[in-house]
């Protein structure tokens, strides 16, 4: 009898895992189920360009997966019982329901509105491709001169209020910061940001608190109004609330606990990659939300699984951050370089090039999707007859 693994979204994380999976595993040994909401691949990394009014390939997951031996299934996830090993989904066929001998959770996460009157209502976000597509439609519509206020200083932020101030210079584009523009970065990452958006002509607003949106401008903490016929809000990002539902043990946020495999410390037939997880990285720190953390918790993950049913060794990679890379428009860029744990070194790499470098990771990062062995050719185990033996205090994968 196969081994049911299933997957749950087909983002950066599930793709990946998925695919290494499949590269992985003998197909007669295992079945890999994808489950997506979406028939396409979303690069969320360029979801601000897609709001900008740029064209973004299409990359239909049936295409990426042809003859690898991922069965796609198109459908929206609306329920998990980790202790039954059953997943509920809604499809075109109806409420459906798919059992599972190993459980990879990738739901990721979507836009945080922070409890912030109107925001829900009046905001628009980028975390998704419907939200962009609406962002997008929504500013096609102004006419020049109308405010846009995005809300948010971090990447997000940046990289959204940088596109639209170059695709739309005929707009008067203002960024809302709760604290100083840039103030992680390094000192030279710093001054080219801000001379990058000031060049761009973006107003900064920095120690900045939103408390109330409106359909035409928000409120800040300390009363002040400010104009906004758009407000775009990129202020964090909250996980998918079905795991938080379940029995398997997360956080106060609703992400799933697993340990370094990414295993679940609940359910061990329970994997949690990407934004879904609370992951350590280096030094003991949670990994951040981020492509940067996900795709590397995938392939830890992928691994991991197929070590276990082969009885092969374990992975031991440590998840570590290399740089920030952050896009302004088309033609700038900034690659802020950085500790294991995240934090700013004095390093880095600015203007054109930094464009070139950025734009060359969205596109490795779409690549690897489709490559998750980064080409290198691998060989497909057998699963081991009987599991491995199980660790101290942990159930084994039936």
């Amino acid at each position: 009898m196969q081994h049911r693994i299933v997957v749950l979204g087909a983002g950066y994380t599930g793709a990946s895992a998925a695919g290494r999976l499949a590269r992985r595993l003998r197909r007669e040994d295992v079945a890999i189920t994808l489950v997506n909401a979406e028939p396409d691949f979303v690069e969320r990394v360029r979801m601000h360009q897609l709001a900008a009014g740029q064209d973004l390939t299409p990359r239909p997951l049936g295409e990426m997966f042809a003859g690898t031996g991922v069965e796609l299934k198109a459908a929206k996830v609306t329920g998990v019982d980790a202790d039954r090993r059953t997943v509920a989904v809604h499809g075109a066929d109806g409420d459906e329901e798919l059992a599972y001998d190993t459980l990879v959770y990738a739901l990721g996460s979507g836009w945080k509105d922070q409890g912030v009157p109107g925001a829900a209502e009046h905001a628009h976000e980028i975390a998704g491709r419907a939200g962009a597509l609406r962002t997008r439609e929504r500013l096609a519509g102004l006419e020049a001169g109308r405010p846009v206020l995005v809300v948010g200083g971090g990447l997000t932020g940046l990289e959204a209020a940088t596109e639209i101030a170059e695709a739309r210079p005929d707009l008067d584009v203002a960024l809302a910061a709760h604290g100083g523009l840039g103030d992680w970065l390094s000192p030279k990452g710093a001054r080219h940001l801000r001379k990058v958006v000031g060049r761009l002509g973006i107003t900064v607003h920095e120690h900045t608190t939103v408390t109330a949106v409106e359909p035409d401008r928000v409120t800040t903490a300390d009363g002040t109004s400010l104009p906004a016929a758009v407000t775009v809000w990129t202020t964090g990002f909250a996980v998918h609330p079905i795991a938080g539902a379940t029995t398997l043990e997360t956080t106060d946020t609703g992400q799933i606990v697993v340990d370094a495999t990414m295993r679940s410390v609940s359910h061990p037939d329970v994997y949690a990659i990407g934004d879904a997880a609370m992951a350590a990285g280096a030094g003991g720190k949670p990994l951040r939300m981020s492509c940067a953390s996900g795709i590397p918790t995938a392939w830890q993950a992928a691994d991991a699984i197929a070590a276990r049913l082969t009885g092969g060794r374990l992975p031991d990679m440590p998840l570590r951050y290399f740089n920030q890379c952050i896009s302004l428009g088309r033609k700038e860029g900034l690659i802020q370089f950085v500790t294991a744990d995240d934090r700013a070194v004095g390093a880095a790499m600015t203007g054109r090039f930094a464009a070139v470098y950025k734009e060359l990771v969205c596109k490795g990062a779409a690549w690897g999707v489709a490559n998750p062995t980064m080409g290198i050719p691998t060989r497909r185990r057998r699963v081991a007859p009987r599991p491995a033996a199980a660790e101290p205090g942990v159930r084994t994968p039936a």
